[in-house]
């Protein structure tokens, strides 16, 4: 699942367009259709939270890759292997040696592509929280990312980091696996674990996803076996590794998220995992400010 680790990993990947010249645009999406980055230099490819950033010349190419999207990389001529029908952004570059092939990049399946002039990215990203993977984070976001979060204490905890207006790059899997280490139960209320619980549940989230920024896998219980990463994300109705009991399924919106009214469709939709045992919907005691 695409969280903003997937997408640092895949700007990684990328940064070998640096310097390189488009030779071909493509782009399968209505309203960009027309525009054309030939012989356009590539001067950046960056990540920011879930979203991916290239820019090229005078332009920035915005991507998501949503749910589905991939990135694919090959020799400019190769047989796609995803349907061509899933392709949103095709774009082709100079070869790194005279002679040599060029390489494309096409995008499948993308949850959108956008283009607009590079002056426009810092109000594109001023919609975003501070993101969680940024080096500087701790000393220059993590305040930030508080902040927004407490302007909602009645909001449940789970709702309020994946939201990425409040700390950009942490998705599904991230959440469900933090809030059990935490013991919290991912309806737990903002207001219930307070400043000091939102911190530490904030910077248990960059710990953890900066430890497996680069690794191919995700693992969050320290075994690297295959089926073994992960505590209760996608692990209904298994055992806990921890006390035993089931593990439960249901989604945010459920009788456990407090009639959250103020909740968008697509966080009442969400799926959450948690372990009945482990994970409490009160602290009783917590000391939190």
């Amino acid at each position: 699942m695409p969280e903003g680790d997937s997408v640092l990993q895949l700007s990684n990947r990328l940064q070998w367009m640096t310097g390189r010249t488009v030779t071909h645009t493509d782009i399968r999406v209505p309203r960009f259709a027309t525009a054309t980055l030939n012989g356009q230099q590539v001067q950046r490819v960056w990540p920011y939270g879930k979203h991916l950033f290239m820019q090229i010349g005078d332009t920035i190419v915005h991507t998501h890759l949503k749910m589905e999207g991939v990135w694919a990389i090959h020799k400019a001529g190769s047989r796609w292997r995803k349907p061509g029908y899933t392709a949103r952004i095709v774009l082709r570059f100079t070869p790194q040696h005279p002679g040599g092939a060029e390489i494309e990049i096409v995008g499948h399946e993308l949850g959108f592509v956008r283009l607009y002039p590079a002056g426009e990215y810092q109000r594109v990203i001023s919609d975003l929280g501070p993101d969680i993977l940024d080096p500087a984070w701790l000393e220059e976001g993590l305040a930030e990312c508080v902040r927004r979060i407490m302007k909602r204490p009645e909001r449940a905890l789970g709702a309020a980091l994946l939201d990425q207006s409040n700390v950009a790059g942490i998705g599904n899997e991230y959440r469900a696996e933090i809030l059990f280490l935490l013991g919290w139960h991912p309806a737990i209320p903002v207001g219930e674990v307070g400043t000091a619980g939102v911190e530490r549940a904030l910077r248990l989230s960059r710990r953890v996803m900066w430890e497996n920024r680069l690794e191919p896998v995700r693992i969050f219980t320290g075994d690297k076996r295959p089926g073994m990463g992960t505590y209760v994300f996608g692990r209904a109705n298994k055992a806990c590794r921890r006390c035993g009991h089931a593990i439960r399924k249901g989604t945010l919106g459920g009788k456990f998220a407090g009639g959250d009214a103020n909740l968008d469709v697509a966080e009442l939709e969400r799926i959450i995992w948690w372990c009945p045992s482990c994970q409490q919907l009160s602290l009783k005691g917590f000391s939190g400010d």
